[in-house]
Formats: C-alpha cells, structure tokens, sequence
C-alpha cells in the first residue's frame, strides 16, 4: 500500500492527469452530440432516410429503447479509455523520461512490486475517469432520452450492467497501458505504439470485418472480439446484439488481454530482478 499510495502521489504532482482529464471534457461533450444524433436515427429511422429495406435484426435491436439508453449511459468511452490508457502510459514511461526510475528501483529494488503497484494506481486513476464520466451521464441521458420522448430506463438491470461492464473497460484500458509502458520504455514509441493500436486497429478492423461480412457472411462480424478496441464497446451495449457476439464473450477477452499483458510486465520485470 505505500507503494500504491506512492505511484498515487507521483500521479498528482504532475501535470499529466489533469490535462488529460480537460482533454477528456470537450471529448465527451462531442461524442455526446454524436450520440444524441444517432439516438435520433435509431429511435425514428425514417427521419433521416433509413429505408425499411435497410432496416435489419441488428439495426432494429439497436434502435430499441434500453439499447439506446445504455449507449447514452456509456457515453465518452471511445476517447475515455484511450486517454486512460495513454496515462497508464505516462505513468510507466515518465520514470525513464525524467530519469527517476533509478531512484524509484533503488528504494525498492523488486521491480515487479513497483509493477503491481503502478497497475492498482492507474486502475485507481482509470476508475477515476469512469467515475466522472458515468456521472455526467446520469445526469445530461435522462434529459436527453425525455426530448426523444423515451423514458430514462434506468429500473432496467442491462443498463447498470453496460455501466459496469463499461467501468471495467476503463480498469482494464489503464492495465494495459501499463503493459505498454512496460514492453516499450520509450515514452514517444510506448505512445504512438499505443495510439496505432487503439485507432488504427478500431479502423482498420471495422473496414475488413465489413468487407468479409459482405463476402462470407454475418458470422464474421464474431471475429470482432479479437481486437480490444471493439470487444471493449461490445462490453457496453445495452443487450446481445444480433449478428454480435454477447457482451460476456467481449468481457471475456478484454481480461484475458489484461491477464496476459499484465503478466508479461511482471515477467520482464522479473528478469530484470534476476539479471
């Protein structure tokens, strides 16, 4: 625990979190807008054009009301959990940055409990993020569903689930970003490693998977829990979606990524230790 308090303090004396967290502001606030549009789609197709012919399992599923609501409940992850993760970033790379990791192993020379202790400090911080975010949305998703005349959903158990489940995308986001910091010391490669991953594999992964669909069928569209990125938002959505694999197969793999990129931190901290 003085570990942990000591990563916590570390945390707060630099200006890093904070910025982060102005960043995640306006970055809320717009996917929000984007959100509320969508909601708009998805409640009343056909003000925007959506012919029925267009309208299939998977469209319909997501246009109703609990769907809608948990995506609104749930608002801010895309951006949310890649600032999380680039502060797991920060947290591991800025000790080689301003060259203070020396100290901070000859204090406690087991790397692999200063590992573990900067994994519960930025799970702690990534919580943090969850926490702020959520509340914003409990307060602005109410009044956003009332202009859709659609109440707040919030006696239904799948929204509190997609809360939750939301809550431990950001946990597991910030575990990772401590496995980059980890595998890749290099504060700007450890980022930009990171950033290509999230983004790029977001992108990426959404172009092909709708590109195979096309060719081998919705069954394809399973293939999506292989890239966290998307395995994370699954975890958020309201209900099983049709043609998507359900929301425990996407929790699932987000943990067992961690798992496995946690372990592989501790392993090569340990190495160090020995050598």
């Amino acid at each position: 625990m003085n570990l942990v308090r000591s990563e916590l303090l570390k945390i707060r004396t630099t200006n890093t979190w904070w910025i982060f967290g102005l960043i995640t502001l306006p970055l809320w606030g717009l996917t929000l807008l984007i959100n509320y549009f969508q909601s708009q789609a998805l409640l009343d197709p056909a003000s925007v054009g959506v012919p029925e012919s267009e309208q299939n399992a998977q469209f319909q599923a997501a246009g109703e009301h609990v769907n809608v609501a948990a995506n609104l409940y749930t608002n801010g992850q895309f951006f949310g959990v890649l600032i999380v993760m680039l502060l797991g970033v920060m947290v591991v790379t800025n000790e080689f940055f301003h060259q203070t990791a020396t100290t901070t192993f000859l204090t406690t020379p087991h790397r692999t409990a200063v590992v573990f202790a900067k994994l519960v400090a930025a799970g702690i911080l990534g919580l943090i993020f969850w926490v702020v975010t959520t509340a914003l949305n409990l307060i602005f998703t109410p009044l956003i569903l009332s202009s859709l005349d659609v109440a707040s959903q919030l006696g239904e158990g799948a929204i509190w689930q997609a809360i939750g489940l939301n809550g431990l995308a950001y946990l597991l986001w910030a575990v990772f970003g401590i496995g980059f910091g980890v595998l890749i010391r290099s504060q700007i490669g450890a980022t930009v490693t990171a950033l290509l991953v999230y983004l790029a594999g977001y992108i990426g992964a959404i172009i092909v998977l709708s590109i195979l669909a096309d060719r081998f069928g919705d069954w394809i569209n399973n293939l999506q829990l292989i890239v966290p990125s998307l395995a994370s938002q699954l975890m958020a959505t309201g209900t099983d979606l049709p043609g998507s694999p359900p929301r425990w197969a996407g929790a699932a793999v987000m943990v067992a990524y961690a798992l496995v990129t946690g372990t592989i931190g501790t392993l090569i901290m340990r190495k160090r230790d020995v050598s």
